[in-house]
Formats: structure tokens, C-alpha cells, sequence
């Protein structure tokens, strides 16, 4: 219940998923009041125990990302924290970088930063009014000096997921590397291919993975050596000013956040015996019919995948199927914060207003005013919270 005493119907998910699987806060919890120890810092009992949670946390994440190796995967922080890693471990003074107008500003940004210092050229490539990506565009935006291509896997806007595995065909053709911002896609599409067929792959715990805050996913792909961002402590090789050189190790410095790993752990493990595939399924379920019904309200028009007319297709290998399950509408006469405060206000239906921290992808969609408004349905929503907010949207207009 909101303090309001209506109904909370949280339809936030693509900002942080909620709730979480009743596992995720007992192994949360579990590891704040019972282990309390750091990871790779002791021996006795219970800093064993914290060390074998990350461990297994590894594993379970390298078989989530397609059977990679363990020992490829870092937690840092967070994801934003580990594509700085990436943008800023990787890239060199004179490199070209290709990024697309459909990615988050936690790549935008610092590839912006770096171009605004001279370190760097970018080249941002357009989408269309879907947020679609032409892989060709990038093929066309290629340079002698292009080092890296960036890209948000799935749009936090509209949820179109865009055609990894041909990026980085026409990547790895003429010799760069392919970044995957998948903090939409990972928990939701499954990884049929290592890393989706990248090089480097970035997710947060706390979106579709339903794990909690506080810890981000960085795979890298082997024979790829990133220049350590933080330097510090590591647990090992402590007898040396020297970064050590295992990769966990350089990419892990500090201590690590033991409750966010146990609760991530749980949550990977919740989604293992659900059914990656299953659970996108019933997530991507309610928001077609969601972008049905808004579709069919005078006034509201419904951006994105679903967008192109008729019952959206989720059928495996279908239309719908190729998307995060991620709504954006606009509605006549009101801006985007006005829609999301007054379906709060009737009907206790929480929404995201505004450009979602997308800065480029406005104007392809035609929502430079404003932006949107954003439903993203998890795997806890149900037909009901799809009724409300179309019940909602119908009375405003």
C-alpha cells in the first residue's frame, strides 16, 4: 500500500527491479548479520565463508553470460562504475570510438568527456523512431583509427534490443571490440552466445538480474587487458606497489560488498530455476498488452517496438519477442511528470517521467519536449497493474 492507502503498482522496473524474490533479502541479510567478514582477506571461518559466496557468485554469472570463464568476471560497484572501467581501461589518445544515439548517458557521458578534452573522436550513430540501430551505420561510421563500439543492448526508452551478434560481426571484421551496455537484457534475453557475441559486457544487479544495489557485472572476454581505473588494495600480492595481474584481482580493488554479492548470487540463482526465457516471457507479455491498450486510447500515442501497429507479437522469434519489456507513451495536453504524478495520485501506478537519462535518443523519437512516460513491467506485475494504468491513462483523457 502507498501512504496514499492505495494499491502500490510499481511499474519502474528498467530504473531498479522491485520486488525482489524473498531469497535475494534473506541472503542479503544474511550475509550482513551473520558473515560481516571481507572477501580474500583472511582465513579464519567467516571470511571463508564471504569468499566462497563471491566465488560461487562468479560462477553463476559467467554460466548466466553463456559459460564464460569465472575468473573473466569483476564485480564492481556498479554498472556505470564498470563501463567507466571499460571506456577508460581500453581507449588511448587519437582513438575513434562509435557509439550510438539509442545509449544510456552511463556511456554517453564519459566518452563525451573524453571527446570534450581531445582524447578521443566520437562518432554517435542515429536510430529510428523505434530507437532501432542499423548495424550498417556503424559499418559506414568506421574509421582507420575506430577502436571500440559502444552499445545499450536494449533501450531503456523503448526496449528495442538491437542486433548484437551483427555488431559485433562488423566489429570484429575490421579489428575493434564491441562493448555491451546490457543493463536492459541480461536477466531478461537469455545469452544464447558468450557475452552476446561482444567483448566486453556491463549489468547492474539490481534491474532484471533482481539482485540488490551495490554490486555491477564486468565481463571481458580473454586476451582483452584493461588498465585499471581504481587502484588499491586487493587482498593479494600485498607485499607490492604493483596492481596484481590476475584480472579480478586489478578490476576488484577494496572491499567488496559482501550482502550485494550474496543477494546478486541469489537472485541469478532464482532466475536459473525459473527460466530466463519463461520469466522475459511473462514480463514482455504484460507490456504488449499494456502498449495494446494505450494504443487504442485516443490522444496516446505509444513509442517504440509495439508502436508499428496491431497485436505485437510475443511469440518466441516474434516481433515482441526482441524487446526489453519496457512501455513509453506520451499522452495529448500533458507533459510526461504531469501523466506520472496524476497515475500515482488515482490510481497508485508508479511510472518514470522524462528522458530517462537517454540523451541523445529524444529527438530521433520525436519526444525532445518532455520526453515520455515509462512502464516497465518485472517479473512480480500482473494483468491487474496493466488494467490500472490503462483505466488511469482512459480518464485523463
Amino acid at each position: 500500500m502507498s501512504d496514499s492507502g492505495t494499491v502500490r503498482r510499481y511499474l519502474d522496473n528498467a530504473a531498479t527491479s522491485w520486488p525482489k524474490p524473498p531469497e535475494v533479502f534473506a541472503a542479503w541479510e544474511h550475509a550482513g548479520r551473520s558473515i560481516g567478514a571481507a572477501a580474500g582477506r583472511a582465513t579464519y571461518r567467516e571470511a571463508v565463508a564471504a569468499d566462497a559466496i563471491r566465488s560461487r557468485c562468479r560462477t553463476a554469472v559467467a554460466r548466466l553470460l553463456g559459460d564464460v570463464d569465472p575468473e573473466r568476471v569483476a564485480f564492481p560497484a556498479g554498472a556505470t562504475l564498470g563501463l567507466n572501467m571499460a571506456i577508460h581501461g581500453l581507449v588511448a589518445s587519437g582513438d575513434h570510438v562509435i557509439a550510438t544515439a539509442a545509449d544510456h548517458n552511463a556511456t554517453l557521458r564519459p566518452l563525451h568527456w573524453l571527446e570534450a578534452r581531445g582524447e578521443i573522436e566520437l562518432s554517435i550513430v542515429p536510430c529510428d523512431g523505434a530507437g532501432r540501430v542499423d548495424p550498417g551505420a556503424v559499418a559506414r561510421a568506421w574509421r582507420p583509427a575506430t577502436r571500440l563500439v559502444v552499445c545499450s543492448h536494449a533501450s531503456n526508452v523503448t526496449g528495442v534490443v538491437q542486433d548484437a551478434q551483427t555488431l559485433g560481426t562488423i566489429t570484429h571484421e575490421r579489428g575493434g571490440l564491441l562493448l555491451l551496455d546490457a543493463a536492459q537484457s541480461l536477466g531478461q534475453l537469455a545469452c544464447t552466445a558468450a557475452g552476446y557475441g561482444a567483448d566486453i559486457v556491463v549489468a547492474p544487479s539490481h534491474k532484471w538480474l533482481l539482485g540488490p544495489a551495490g554490486a555491477g557485472i564486468l565481463w571481458v572476454r580473454p586476451g582483452i587487458d584493461l588498465a585499471p581505473l581504481v587502484q588499491g588494495g586487493t587482498g593479494s600480492a600485498s607485499d607490492s606497489l604493483d596492481m596484481p595481474d590476475r584480472f579480478t584481482d586489478r578490476m576488484e580493488p577494496g572491499t567488496p560488498d559482501l550482502p550485494a554479492l550474496a543477494g546478486l548470487l541469489a537472485a541469478v540463482e532464482w532466475l536459473a530455476s525459473q527460466s530466463i526465457d519463461a520469466v522475459g516471457q511473462r514480463c514482455r507479455e504484460l507490456a504488449a498488452a499494456a502498449a495494446t491498450g494505450l494504443g487504442e486510447i485516443e490522444g496516446v500515442r505509444v513509442i517504440g517496438p509495439y508502436a508499428a501497429g496491431g497485436q505485437p507479437d510475443t511469440t518466441p522469434g516474434g516481433r515482441g519477442d526482441a524487446t526489453a519489456p519496457i512501455v513509453s507513451f506520451t499522452v495529448e495536453g500533458y507533459d510526461p511528470a504531469e501523466v506520472s504524478l496524476v497515475l500515482e495520485q488515482i490510481a497508485g501506478v508508479q511510472v518514470r517521467s522524462g528522458f530517462h537519462c537517454a540523451a541523445c535518443i529524444h529527438p530521433h523519437l520525436g519526444t525532445q519536449n518532455g520526453g515520455t512516460v515509462r512502464a516497465s513491467f518485472g517479473p512480480f506485475n500482473t494483468g491487474d497493474d496493466v488494467d490500472a494504468v490503462l483505466a488511469a491513462v482512459q480518464k485523463l483523457r
